[in-house]
């Protein structure tokens, strides 16, 4: 047993040795990239939050087990791994105690002769085999050589996977072993509880040197296991906690990231380009946060399979980006840890990896990939390890636009619009009130100030006071709020664009100048409480607002309508007996977590009959419209707002309704293109929530 313990003992030290050099040089690529001392601060000052992270996401594996199959086996899985901790210090308390005292029976102090860690001990470590064998059906089942783009595998290292999973099997399976031959040689700790050991044992010979050849075995596999870990993307067993720990509270949605440089919000009266970070356009003007995703990434595409650009044959997959910058990161790795020095006598091949741009046609990401990106967030909400697509998407986009001037041309027409005339179509200002004119009640237009009655705002929006679909809308919700009693008013042609198409699009020198514009006038005429229609003025007002001073309060106007119908001031009487479908609006539902108050409002309106379509909530589709995707061009793969009233269609509706002017004029306009193809009943039609409700109580 001497010579067992020396030798593991060796191969102990080396193997520590070697993944502390991995691990040292991870950290140092990642603490290349820009500093963001926000999420440490964050992550400080809401230890509570963190913790519950902790327990929810990573010990409850809640995200995984959204995905039941495979949630489960990832579950047992996971949970193995900490479990049979426990295993291996006996592993090793038995290897030195048998140096010392020749006899290898060592046990846990307390809890090392209790039968229940003994069966708990096996029976994690069968279901993690089972789990294995789950995987492996998975895998098979959902090979891209079988399903193409349709396998959420598709663009994944296969094997590495397959790799990792013989390796686990083989922990698995020499576990077992050692602890049937320490059971025959009288040195295992527990007298029953292990059943699957015990089994195991009957078959084996009583040997000494066979426990010593397998205790041996056991800790060699998974010390090798633990060197292939932290050079694969199961590196994530380590670097998941860290990531979630880190990540943005609630999630990475709502709120798109400030603009920062050095770890500080960029104040663009200040920046200089020549200085200062603009976005991203090389690896290392990642934070460290987003090199932590890059580690973190475990390829199961789940983003992949929910991101409506690659469902609809586009090249964007939000994992293949997160892949593809992290594949990069390694390559260039040597030489961004270079000293100045170093660099300055590197060959021409070096300097050429250094300088390749992040995105371009001969880039490490497409063009084609950046711009086909809606910002649903559907990449977000599936993700179990808390990488934030978005974020990534966003930054490169910024320097594409600020620093490159590269962008959709379609793009810089709504820019110009937003600079000079205040709203994407570049209409006049004054137009913003002309829908008030078609009520037959006084709507109060701020002049100054917020009259001291008034109760709410009514931000209107661009789409709502311009478009005439949207104002359908706008005129359904201003009749509802009159009929309940609500005192509202507006901003008129005072009102702006929030922004939101600007910031998504990446420019946020525009998005800043709109944001301080309203927030200014919001500011002087003392508005308090905001009710919006669309919702991405809505998460631009509640959730970006903040970052830049401005703090009101803000809800949907499903948000008020529900409100209003549950305290019995809107009642709907006449029956609409119509077969309804509901889409969710991306920033209305995955980033604002609103999906009850729509549905609450037509169940309450009589004769509906309402029917989900597969995706939906968490998992819907998106319409097309947001990332500023509304004023750009859909060029390639199926049309996204096609695809989605191709699923709508499948419930064979009456009406389509939604929560957003933007999915109203993106299903719409694809509704009217079925319509023309004889494919959709002509009286087929796509209508706000708002309007369901006025139809029904007006009669």
């Amino acid at each position: 047993m001497l010579l067992v313990c020396i030798i593991g003992l060796l191969m102990t030290a080396l193997t520590i040795a070697v993944v502390a050099r991995r691990v040292g040089f991870l950290y140092r690529l990642a603490t290349v990239g820009q500093p963001a001392p926000e999420r440490i601060e964050y992550a400080r000052a809401n230890m509570g939050a963190e913790i519950k992270a902790q327990l929810v996401e990573v010990f409850g594996q809640k995200k995984l087990l959204k995905w039941t199959p495979s949630g489960i086996a990832h579950f047992f899985v996971m949970w193995a791994f900490f479990i049979l901790l426990t295993v291996y210090i006996e592993a090793y308390g038995a290897m030195i105690q048998g140096a010392i005292t020749g006899r290898p029976d060592f046990h846990i102090p307390l809890i090392g002769r209790w039968p229940v860690l003994g069966f708990l001990q096996d029976f994690i470590a069968l279901a993690a085999l089972l789990g294995l064998v789950a995987f492996a059906v998975i895998r098979i089942r959902n090979a891209p050589s079988k399903l193409g783009r349709d396998s959420r595998f598709s663009g994944s290292h296969l094997g590495g996977a397959w790799l990792i999973l013989f390796m686990i099997f083989n922990i698995i399976w020499s576990l077992f072993l050692f602890r049937g031959a320490a059971i025959n040689t009288g040195n295992f700790p527990y007298e029953s509880g292990a059943f699957v050991s015990e089994l195991v044992a009957r078959v084996l010979p009583t040997s000494s040197l066979l426990e010593e050849i397998t205790l041996l075995l056991h800790i060699g596999l998974m010390l090798v296991f633990a060197v292939i870990v932290v050079n694969s993307k199961h590196l994530h067993i380590f670097t998941a906690p860290l990531n979630v720990l880190f990540s943005r509270r609630p999630d990475g949605l709502g709120a798109a990231q400030e603009m920062r440089s050095g770890g500080k919000v960029l104040d663009f009266e200040e920046a200089d380009p020549e200085t200062d970070v603009f976005g991203r356009g090389k690896i290392e003007e990642t934070t460290w946060k987003g090199f932590l995703d890059f580690y973190t990434c475990t390829e199961c595409g789940r983003c992949q399979s929910q991101c409506p650009a690659w469902n609809t044959d586009k090249p964007l997959s939000p994992k293949m980006l997160i892949l593809d910058q992290r594949d990069h990161a390694f390559a260039v790795a040597p030489y961004l840890l270079m000293s100045e020095e170093q660099r300055a006598h590197a060959g021409q091949d070096v300097l050429a990896l250094l300088e390749k741009p992040l995105v371009g046609e001969q880039g490490v990401i497409h063009p084609d990939v950046l711009w086909s990106c809606t910002n649903c967030g559907a990449c977000v909400e599936q993700c179990p390890v808390d990488i934030e697509h978005i974020d990534h998407i966003l930054d490169m986009r910024r320097y594409q636009v600020m620093i490159e001037s590269a962008f959709p041309s379609e793009a810089g027409v709504m820019l110009k619009n937003l600079e000079n005339k205040g709203n994407p179509w570049g209409m006049p200002e004054m137009k913003r009130a002309e829908w008030i004119e078609e009520l037959d009640f006084e709507v109060q237009m701020i002049d100054e100030k917020m009259p001291e009655d008034t109760e709410y705002l009514f931000w209107v929006g661009c789409a709502g006071a311009l478009e005439d679909r949207a104002k359908k809308t706008t005129k359904a919700v201003a009749e509802l709020l009159h009929i309940a009693g609500v005192k509202f008013a507006v901003l008129g042609p005072m009102e702006a664009c929030t922004g939101d198409p600007a910031r998504r699009l990446g420019m946020e020198f525009l998005f800043n100048m709109l944001a301080q514009q309203n927030i200014e006038t919001l500011n002087e005429a003392g508005v308090k409480k905001i009710v919006a229609t669309c919702p991405h003025c809505f998460n631009t007002l509640a959730n970006e607002y903040p970052q830049l001073g401005g703090h009101f309060e803000v809800v949907h106007h499903t948000q008020l309508l529900s409100h209003l119908v549950d305290t019995g001031k809107l009642t709907p009487i006449t029956p609409i007996e119509e077969k309804i479908t509901y889409h969710d609006p991306c920033f209305l539902g995955r980033h604002n977590k609103v999906y009850s108050q729509p549905r609450d409002i037509m169940a309450k309106v009589p004769g509906v009959t309402t029917q989900e379509m597969h995706r939906h909530k968490d998992r819907g589709f998106c319409c097309g419209a947001g990332g500023a995707r509304m004023w750009m061009e859909e060029r390639i793969g199926k049309r996204i707002n096609t695809e989605r009233v191709d699923e709508a269609l499948t419930t064979d509706p009456d009406t389509v309704s939604t929560a957003c002017p933007f999915c109203l004029v993106m299903l719409g306009d694809a509704i009217n293109e079925k319509k023309n193809t004889g494919k959709a009943k002509e009286t087929l039609e796509v209508v706000d929530v708002a309007q369901l409700l006025i139809k029904s109580i007006k009669g």
